[in-house]
C-alpha cells in the first residue's frame, strides 16, 4: 500500500487550470507528484502547466459533460506511459437556484458533471489503482450536500448532486480493496469564481480550501477511507 518506488507518483486533477483545482495541483507539485492536467480546454491546461513551472506535467483535455471525452482515456494515458495514483474530482459546476426553480436540463448538466463524470473517472482508473496496490481519491464536495448541515436550499441541483457524490465516495471505499483511499472534502467557502457568484465575498482563501484535499491525496497506510472531512476533521453526512 505504499506509494510506487519505481517513478513519480502522479495525479490527474480535474478543473486544475485556475481555482481550487490549481491550488490543489501546485500543492501536490511542491509534494513531488508529477500532475496530469485535465481540463475542458487543453490549451488552459498548457498555460497553467506553465504558471505552474511544472515541465513534466501532461495535459489531458476532458468535458464531464461529454461522457465520449472519457471513453478513451485510459489509452491517452497509455500513449504517454502514464500510470494514475491520485485522482482528484475537483471541477464542478455550481446556479443559485432553488429546488423549484431548477428545471431538468440544469439538474441533468449538473449531473452530469458533478456526479456522473467523477464516477466514471473512478471506474476507469481505480482498478489500476487497485492492481498496483496503492490508490487515493478525493472528491471534492461541500457542506451544501450534507443531511445534517440542511442542504443548501439556495442551490438545489448543486447541493442534491454533492449529496449523491457523498454517497458515491461512501459506496466506492466500501467496494474497492482498501489499498484504495476515497474521501470526500469540503473546502468551505472559498474566494474562487464558483464561490463568489453573485457578487458574494468568500471567507475562506484557496489555500485554505487545498489543505485537506492534499492530506487526503497523500494519505499514509494508516489513514481513512470512506470519509467526508473539512479543515481535517470529519463531517456529518
Amino acid at each position: 500500500m505504499t506509494r510506487p518506488t519505481d517513478r513519480p507518483c502522479t495525479a490527474l486533477i480535474t478543473g486544475a487550470n485556475r481555482g481550487l483545482g490549481f491550488e490543489i495541483a501546485r500543492r501536490l507539485h511542491a509534494e513531488g507528484l508529477k500532475l496530469v492536467l485535465a481540463c475542458r480546454s487543453e490549451a488552459a491546461a498548457h498555460e497553467a502547466t506553465g504558471q505552474l513551472g511544472a515541465t513534466d506535467a501532461a495535459c489531458i483535455p476532458i468535458d464531464l459533460e461529454d461522457a465520449g471525452s472519457l471513453a478513451d482515456l485510459n489509452d491517452k494515458l497509455a500513449e504517454r506511459g502514464l500510470q494514475i495514483d491520485v485522482l482528484i474530482n475537483n471541477a464542478g459546476v455550481r446556479w443559485i437556484e432553488g429546488a423549484m426553480d431548477s428545471g431538468p436540463e440544469m439538474i441533468e448538466r449538473t449531473y452530469r458533471v458533478n456526479v456522473v463524470g467523477p464516477w466514471q473517472l473512478c471506474r476507469a482508473l481505480v482498478p489500476g489503482m487497485v492492481e498496483r496496490g496503492y490508490g487515493r481519491v478525493v472528491n471534492i464536495s461541500s457542506q451544501a450536500g450534507s443531511m445534517h448541515h440542511g442542504a443548501g436550499p439556495i442551490h438545489a441541483a448543486y447541493s442534491v448532486s454533492k449529496a449523491a457524490l457523498n454517497a458515491m465516495t461512501v459506496n466506492l471505499a466500501r467496494t474497492v480493496d482498501p489499498c484504495v483511499k476515497i474521501n470526500a472534502t469540503c473546502p468551505g467557502h472559498i474566494a474562487t469564481r464558483m464561490g463568489e457568484m453573485g457578487g458574494v465575498t468568500a471567507p475562506r482563501t484557496v489555500e485554505q480550501g487545498a489543505d485537506t484535499a492534499v492530506w487526503l491525496a497523500t494519505l499514509g497506510d494508516d489513514g481513512p477511507t470512506g470519509g467526508f472531512f473539512k479543515d481535517r476533521q470529519p463531517l456529518e453526512w
